[in-house]
């Protein structure tokens, strides 16, 4: 019999990021790893370590990582140009990720359908 995967995510990142999609009531995808899309493209990712990876329109992915002192995100070893990794700080800021939660479902929304 096949075993199960289980998410090793911290059982404090899951939450936060939890709470950051109930802002906006955006439904979480993944079981194991834990996701946003909308019409085939994935808006948000939470990495088994507990990092956030937040897609972003080109004009925001440079300002996001200058104010916020941050990186590209990497996803089993490939460098996402256009996702952004959230530091743990703003995980845990609700309200000031919300703004960024919202323009990144607002871009990926207008995204051609897959």
């Amino acid at each position: 019999m096949p075993s199960t995967k289980k998410s090793t995510i911290p059982a404090d990142k899951l939450s936060q990021y939890e709470t950051l999609l109930s802002t906006n009531h955006i439904e979480r995808k993944g079981d194991v790893h834990p996701y946003t899309s909308l019409n085939g493209h994935m808006a948000t990712y939470l990495d088994q370590t507990g990092v956030m990876g937040l897609r972003l329109p080109k004009e925001e992915v440079e300002k996001f990582l200058k104010k916020y002192n941050t990186t590209l995100f990497k996803s089993y070893g490939v460098i996402k140009k256009d996702y952004v990794t959230v530091p743990d700080k703003l995980l845990a800021n609700t309200k000031e990720l919300k703004k960024y939660l919202e323009i990144s479902h607002e871009y990926v929304k207008n995204l051609k359908s897959k």
